[in-house]
């Protein structure tokens, strides 16, 4: 009775590497480009690593900072070609983790205010900022209707206010756990060959 059921799991075996490679390649970019931008602003990095006030108050913030950047860039790089994966999402995982607990957290949840979600109000995630959005996109419309060209900035896309949230740090977390414990997948990654001995 669910012999085609069998055969549809036995044929997926197959397969099997392509939603890590899928992972890989959606990481890759996002990452590197996290890392590219804290290298091309190094000194900002640092600054804003060290400080107390205004930044995370780190100790060690250029030494930080390297790491942070060489994780990010190296490890997105490795993910990309399926080389020591687990290294990588797990030097990745890590990075992602500090930046949630040390950047997003106080946020709350959400990437983007949205004061209508259900994340937004009366629930661990609260977020006084997300609350607020709604009378700053306002006061915004206001003044670009008023004094700016308001249809050629929206053309693109209503208008939101950032909120900074664990969100898409924490969804990148979790791909990287994945990539963790179960590599770079079958056929479609370096790891893999290296594993039978092809590449050597």
């Amino acid at each position: 009775m669910f012999t085609w059921y069998s055969r549809l799991l036995a044929g997926l075996r197959h397969t099997e590497g392509l939603p890590l490679l899928l992972l890989r390649l959606y990481l890759t970019p996002v990452l590197l480009q996290a890392g590219w931008n804290k290298y091309l602003h190094f000194e900002d990095t640092v600054a804003w690593f060290g400080d107390m006030e205004y930044g995370l108050g780190l100790p060690l913030p250029t030494l930080l900072a390297g790491l942070a950047i060489g994780a990010e860039i190296g490890g997105s790089l490795l993910l990309l070609f399926g080389l020591l994966t687990r290294l990588a999402a797990f030097l990745l995982a890590v990075t992602m983790l500090v930046a949630m607990l040390t950047v997003h957290a106080k946020n709350g949840w959400l990437a983007i205010s949205d004061a209508s979600s259900w994340l937004a109000d009366g629930t661990l995630f609260h977020s006084e900022r997300v609350l607020a959005a709604p009378e700053k996109l306002q006061r915004a419309r206001e003044l670009l209707q008023e004094h700016g060209n308001y249809d050629w900035l929206t053309e693109s896309g209503n208008l939101v206010v950032l909120n900074n949230g664990i969100e898409f740090a924490a969804t990148y977390f979790v791909m990287l756990l994945c990539l963790l414990w179960f590599g770079g997948g079958r056929y479609l990654s370096v790891d893999y060959y290296l594993a039978r001995g092809k590449l050597a």
